[in-house]
């Protein structure tokens, strides 16, 4: 059989469709492995990362509640306690149901941990309620400590290990890409010598998606996540680039986390508060812890309502941006630790000015979220923790301060016990007040 032109053509053309099907076949297989990796990110990997720093939050305030109920001996604090106890148990359960691979003695472990802490709070509420003190600080001190530290080092474990498949798969995604990339543009210049214009139509339909999103694979990996790789295309390239934008938004939200944010105020939370708290104490030079409650807020949002106490907050936050932007030192910090409680981290010379400043400002900040009635008399009608309805003055401000020459405290939960203790005491005074320890030493 001679090769005509025709029969040349036609096995060219047969050529070229075979490498074409090759080309499509294996990039779609591809984009399916690829697919399949960034689905299991998505549904596997961030919610162990996510449940796990969510358990670890909650293991803090467990531990928070079970040291301040020692200290204070408060039913409501033991109340916290077992809230945070209950949430670690519906978090774990969450976790234990999903689909992330090898953590089964994991969480055999911590859930034994789980069990045995809780079993040692009973214990020291017991010991407190016996009047031995000493012997459940021991017991905290002691077994408590062991089993928080090993729950905390299985947490940090386990999200370690699922932020190490998150980085192994992502990795993966970008050697698949290339290899994918690379592959189907070998086969379509092989076409191209053929001289047939599909296989170019072919390989432009192809590479060009997947080089974008092999683009998008390490714009991601260094952390920008507002990269625009969006395709409008409703095949698995289109899937893959929805699942990229989903995982993007994902890993932006837990990096956001990471910065322990209020909602309410935007203003960094207890873990920030607590890093750069022991930052300062680890650096051994002279800082100041300011404590700044409200007084009478309680009473106040719930005869105003707790969306107006949420206004009040806010004010409260910007009155004291408003006033560290005005001490015009960059090293102060400002954090929220929930509620009507904030704190600022400065210097002992600077931070008593900053807080009789915003002791002398704030009633007049304030004054706004009343009544024209409740102004002029100077108190509201509301109720208290008994539901008696009784006269509450104004909401006034207080403001603690301990300080620290480096050589005090050993770490920022006794520095913060410090505060909580000279608390006591400035509640007592009437109106709003900053108190420092010399204070309380003069009375």
């Amino acid at each position: 059989m001679k090769l005509t032109i025709y029969r040349k053509l036609l096995l060219s053309y047969l050529a070229m469709a075979v490498l074409t099907v090759l080309a499509s076949a294996y990039a779609i297989f591809s984009l399916q492995q690829l697919n399949d990796l960034a689905s299991r990110i998505i549904n596997d990997d961030f919610a162990v990362v996510d449940q796990s720093k969510s358990l670890l939050d909650s293991l803090i305030a467990r531990e928070s509640a079970e040291k301040r109920y020692l200290i204070l001996q408060d039913p409501t604090i033991e109340e916290i306690y077992w809230s945070r106890s209950r949430e670690f148990s519906r978090i774990f359960e969450e976790l234990r149901k999903g689909r992330f691979a090898g953590i089964d003695p994991t969480m055999a472990r911590l859930s034994l941990l789980h069990g045995q802490y809780d079993a040692l709070f009973s214990q020291e509420v017991q010991l407190v309620h016996a009047k031995r003190n000493e012997e459940a600080q021991t017991l905290s001190e002691g077994q408590g400590r062991m089993a928080i530290d090993e729950m905390a080092m299985l947490l940090r474990a386990l999200q370690k290990k699922a932020e190490g498949n998150i980085d192994a798969r992502m990795k993966q995604i970008n050697v698949q890409s290339l290899r994918a990339s690379r592959l189907t543009v070998v086969l379509s210049l092989v076409s191209l010598v053929l001289g047939v214009l599909v296989v170019l139509l072919v390989t432009y339909n192809i590479s060009r998606p997947l080089r974008r999103l092999e683009k998008a694979t390490a714009i991601i990996a260094e952390g920008k996540f507002d990269f625009d790789f969006r395709l409008d295309r409703d095949d698995e390239i289109g899937s893959l680039s929805h699942a990229f934008g989903v995982m993007a938004q994902r890993l932006k939200i837990l990096e956001e986390r990471n910065l322990d944010a209020s909602p309410l105020t935007g203003l960094p939370g207890n873990l920030a508060i607590e890093r750069e708290l022991g930052k300062r104490l680890q650096a051994k030079t002279a800082v100041s812890l300011c404590h700044v409650d409200l007084d009478n807020f309680k009473p106040f949002a719930d005869h105003y309502g707790y969306a107006w106490g949420s206004e009040v907050i806010k004010e409260v936050a910007l009155l004291l941006i408003a006033e560290l932007k005005e001490a015009g030192e960059t090293g102060d910090f400002l954090g929220h630790i929930g509620g009507d409680d904030f704190v600022i981290i400065s210097v002992p010379p600077r931070a008593e000015g900053i807080c009789r400043r915003i002791a002398a400002g704030f009633e007049g900040r304030i004054r706004k979220f009343y009544t024209e009635k409740d102004r002029e008399q100077g108190f509201f009608i509301g109720k208290d923790r008994q539901g008696v309805r009784q006269k509450f003055p104004l909401i006034s401000v207080t403001i603690v301060i301990v300080t620290d020459d480096g050589a005090r405290f050993r770490n920022p939960l006794v520095m913060a016990e410090a505060a909580a203790q000279l608390k006591e005491y400035a509640k007592t005074l009437p109106g709003s007040n900053y108190v420092t320890e010399k204070d309380v030493h003069k009375g």
